[in-house]
């Protein structure tokens, strides 16, 4: 592609947000009436995680329920690494956000005067509030909207950040802070020049470090990436949850079958019938879902099947119809009757649980930087997220961060001249076969040894592959221009390696993170903390 000849573009704003998922928008949306806000989007609003959410928003509304008890099956589901501040934080938050999303226009399933509240895994009682089967859809749609209306933000699509912007990388004096960002302009094959005296990474987890995934294709980590290459640490990235039930069929990509299908009576049957999770734990389908994956993994390769099974069929027909449409649709579009038979499911990975540390104002260790959504850990999900908890946290945070960020909006911020990103000493690729070929081979090694079950060897194995692709993306990266798939796969690479040295450093199995060289948790739990390095050939920054 021939290179830009006119000055790529340089924005200004007070807060820069980079994603438009849910956990964005609200920030963004929060922070309408006081600031100037850019919102970038990687591809059009809609195209991220947030669009693809089915089962819902777990929140107490119910007088039978209480935050106690949902604070309770939220620990327990992280299996001993939860920080109950963050918890209590979060569920306590909970009403005030769904409120706020009645307000800004969705329109919850309701059941008489009350919400129909479904029951997923790990929940003691009917929580999920839910708009049918596609709860995401609604939510991002009526975000999405809303910052479409507001003056004061500026929406940005097919976006890619490459890097945080500093004044640590710009070597200017001065306190350390997070200034902008520069960002791939896919359409015009340019990069710009964001800054801000505010960023808020909000883009999202890594499930596609893995061969299958239920997620869309820009969850490649970019976020946490970024992150760690300005200097913030992660943690528990030795935690992917894998969905238990992503449909199984040649022409499905990434489909998800949401946990509803099971909290509605959905069971889990083996090819000849044999419904197999009450073996594994007395909650049977309603287990948490790294139990789940577990136990379908186990049964895959005892019986060297590709796949399990999912029934629903004994349900009546209106039921299934009214409150799962799109799965219905989409699964009678595959030609599978899913009120006459069941549904072919496998383990897919779905949720990264950690990520860049945070506070519980969404604020990183960098000052003017904050995280938000599935991008950070922020001690809410532990060893293992409960389900429908995850855009729960996406909205308080949302509003936190925004909370925060309206309290110092009149503080000084460094007035710097921000280089132009220099694109003088790299030329057009003509061997992009390079990145096809290791981007599929990362993402094999992922899926094949840092799995549902992981063992010490696999992990050294992975790693092992990891080093010889990150000097190979590093030797390219300084070569040629930057595309999208470059700036993913070098986000991958980072992110894959994170979660091997997490993996290696946890000498336990525990929550999502099982290996047959631990197979027991340790009595006391810790979180596996990582510190980043200035010395990682990766981390240079071409501000150049």
């Amino acid at each position: 592609m021939t290179p830009a000849t006119t000055v790529p573009a340089r924005h200004r704003h007070d807060v820069l947000v980079i994603g438009s998922g849910a956990a964005g928008l609200a920030a963004a949306l929060h922070l309408a009436g006081d600031a100037r806000i850019a919102v970038l989007s990687k591809a059009n609003l809609a195209a991220g995680s947030t669009d693809w959410a089915q089962g819902g928003i777990a929140a107490v509304t119910d007088a039978q329920d209480s935050e106690y008890e949902h604070v309770q099956d939220t620990i327990h589901a992280g299996a001993g690494l939860c920080r109950e501040k963050t918890v209590w934080h979060v569920v306590c938050n909970a009403r005030a956000v769904i409120s706020q999303l009645i307000d800004w226009g969705v329109h919850f399933d309701h059941d008489g005067n009350g919400f129909h509240l479904t029951q997923e895994g790990g929940h003691s009682f009917r929580r999920v509030l839910h708009v049918a089967d596609a709860t995401g859809h609604a939510i991002a749609t009526n975000l999405a909207r809303e910052a479409e209306r507001r003056p004061n933000i500026e929406l940005f699509e097919n976006r890619i950040a490459i890097d945080l912007i500093t004044t640590t990388r710009l070597r200017a004096g001065g306190p350390r802070r997070c200034i902008g960002a520069y960002v791939y302009h896919r359409e015009r094959d340019e990069v710009e020049v964001f800054e801000a005296r505010f960023v808020i990474l909000a883009t999202g987890g890594a499930s596609k470090v893995y061969l299958y995934t239920s997620n869309p294709d820009g969850s490649t980590g970019d976020g946490i990436a970024m992150a760690w290459r300005a200097g913030c640490s992660v943690a528990n990235m030795e935690f992917n949850q894998f969905h238990p039930t992503c449909l199984y069929h040649p022409h499905a990509k990434s489909f998800l079958i949401s946990e509803a299908v099971r909290g509605e009576g959905g069971a889990l049957m083996l090819p000849d019938g044999e419904r197999f999770m009450p073996r594994f734990d007395p909650r049977a389908e309603l287990a948490p879902r790294d139990i789940v994956a577990r136990a379908i993994d186990h049964e895959m390769k005892r019986l060297g099947i590709d796949c399990v099974y999912l029934d629903i069929s004994h349900q009546p027909d209106a039921l299934i119809k009214k409150h799962f449409p799109n799965i219905y649709a989409t699964c009678g579009a595959l030609g599978i009757d899913i009120t006459r038979e069941p549904i072919p499911v496998v383990p897919a990975a779905h949720y990264t649980c950690g990520g860049v540390v945070v506070d519980l104002d969404g604020a990183t260790e960098l000052p003017g930087l904050y995280a938000i959504g599935e991008t950070t850990f922020t001690g809410l999900h532990g060893a293992n997220r409960l389900a429908s908890n995850s855009l729960l946290e996406c909205l308080v945070y949302g509003k936190s961060a925004a909370d925060h960020i309206r309290k110092h909006l009149d503080d000084q911020s460094p007035n710097l001249d921000i280089p132009e990103w220099d694109a003088s000493r790299v030329t057009d690729s003509d061997e992009d076969v390079v990145i096809s070929h290791n981007w599929h081979e990362l993402r094999q090694a992922m899926w094949d040894y840092v799995g549902i079950v992981r063992t010490n060897k696999r992990l050294e194995r992975a790693l092992h592959r990891i080093d010889l692709l990150k000097q190979e993306v590093h030797d390219y990266y300084s070569n040629y221009r930057v595309s999208r798939d470059l700036i993913e796969l070098r986000n991958l690479i980072h992110v894959a390696e994170l979660i091997v040295r997490s993996a290696r450093a946890r000498r336990e199995s525990r929550g999502l993170h099982y290996t047959l060289d631990y197979p027991s948790p340790k009595p006391n739990g810790h979180d596996t903390v990582l510190y980043p390095s200035v010395t990682d050939p990766l981390d240079v920054l071409r501000n150049r």
